[in-house]
């Protein structure tokens, strides 16, 4: 890891100013745990880091229909704070270890966009909105492919509005030694919305986070989804599994998170 420069700025203006005024690469530092082992690989080497956790970005509360929590809030107090969506606070439970949980941040894992990250999964499904000092975006336009987003340059997420559902469960096949999901499937079930009454998000099978629309419209029409098999052809095959095994395994997921509904 070479030389850098830290900000830690009391403002959103003064960190965009930071990131801006940086001759050279800047960053912005939430939990760190993405961007940190990226710095010791030197697989980045930003000039600059500009740290948002003093810019009073965390926090949950309910507003109306949704719940919403702050961008540096951390996986252990979205955990136990966020009980009006049992199904999210057992997401973030499942986050990593004790260690990840009490030093990462929604913000950055939604801003980071892994393709195996479970916070994305729960944006699809619970129709987020994502709201940063710009502006705002709904899930479905926010999450464009691996590690990317529809953030502008220098642009901060704020905070984070999740649709509070009837009924939401989030199940993963964790990989062994990271415990991101090799498959990640959350389930919703919102107050009556035409077709988007229930909505499935994917992770960790793809090259991104996505909505399984085929699922989505066999619980909308009360049919069977116990032979309902995703296509594999777009899934990721790997040392760890391959696209035929991980379609399989959103078929399991899916099965266990509706289970945990009754």
């Amino acid at each position: 890891m070479r030389d850098f420069a830290l900000h830690r700025p009391g403002s959103l203006s003064a960190a965009t100013a930071a990131f801006a005024g940086t001759d050279g690469e800047a960053a912005y530092l939430a939990g760190g745990h993405t961007l940190i082992p990226a710095m010791k690989s030197r697989l980045r080497m930003p000039d600059a880091l500009v740290d948002l956790t003093g810019l009073g970005l965390s926090g949950i509360s309910r507003d109306g229909d949704r719940l919403w929590i702050g961008a540096t809030t951390l996986h252990a107090d979205v955990a136990t704070g966020a009980t009006a969506i049992p199904g999210l606070a057992c997401l973030a439970a499942g986050i990593g270890d004790a260690q990840v949980r009490n030093r990462g941040t929604l913000g950055g894992s939604i801003a980071n966009n892994d393709p195996a990250a479970d916070y994305p999964a729960a944006a699809l499904a619970l129709a987020a909105v994502i709201e940063t000092d710009r502006g705002s975006f709904g899930a479905d336009d926010f999450f464009q492919g691996m590690f990317t987003t529809a953030l502008a340059e220098s642009e901060i997420i704020t905070r984070v509005g999740f649709a509070i559902p009837q009924q939401s469960s989030y199940a993963k096949f964790r990989h062994p030694a990271s415990r991101y999901a090799m498959v990640g499937v959350y389930v919703a079930r919102h107050a009556a919305q035409g077709s988007n009454t229930w909505r499935v998000a994917v992770t960790g099978a793809g090259t991104g986070v996505f909505r399984w629309t085929d699922a989505e419209a066999a619980l909308n029409a009360g049919s069977d989804t116990a032979g309902l098999v995703l296509a594999a052809d777009d899934l990721n095959s790997d040392i760890h599994a391959s696209a035929e095994y991980r379609a399989h395994l959103c078929g399991v997921m899916m099965k266990q998170a509706l289970a945990t509904l009754a």
